[in-house]
């Protein structure tokens, strides 16, 4: 399974269009090769860099496994809630420096028997045993 972005490249930097200096926009994604046992997949996007602890902005899922895109600003799934307190996507805010942002997709066995607005932690605890592949695209942010 591959997780990629028109928007920008892995390892390189997200456009400010997708940030909080920007429109705050999620990114377009591109999903290939989602294995055909999949039921459903999972999208996490998180900065391992925040301070304190790993800031997450944006968690979504039971996506049906036949997207192989996801338009940019545009939803495929149920949202959960990010560190911003909200149910959409919070885009790259760093509050100093280069910071790393992780965009993990996950192929599943299963659709997760979860209302919309639950934590990351709640999905990844009901995912656990469920997950046939995955794919991670990583992007930079420092504010302009």
């Amino acid at each position: 399974m591959r997780l990629s972005s028109p928007e920008f490249r892995h390892n390189q930097m997200i456009p400010k269009k997708f940030t909080c200096q920007g429109e705050d926009l999620s990114p377009a994604l591109v999903l290939e090769d989602v294995p055909p046992e999949a039921r459903s997949l999972v999208l996490i996007v998180d900065d391992p860099d925040a301070p304190m602890k790993t800031w997450v902005h944006w968690v979504v899922y039971n996506i049906p496994p036949s997207v192989s895109r996801i338009e940019e600003g545009s939803v495929a799934g149920k949202q959960g809630v990010n560190d911003f307190n909200r149910t959409n996507y919070g885009g790259p805010c760093p509050p100093s420096g280069t910071h790393r942002y992780f965009f993990k997709a996950y192929a599943l066995d299963t659709e997760l028997d979860l209302d919309e607005g639950k934590s990351k932690a709640e999905v990844e605890k009901a995912m656990e045993g469920h997950v046939i592949q995955q794919a991670e695209l990583i992007g930079l942010y420092r504010k302009q």
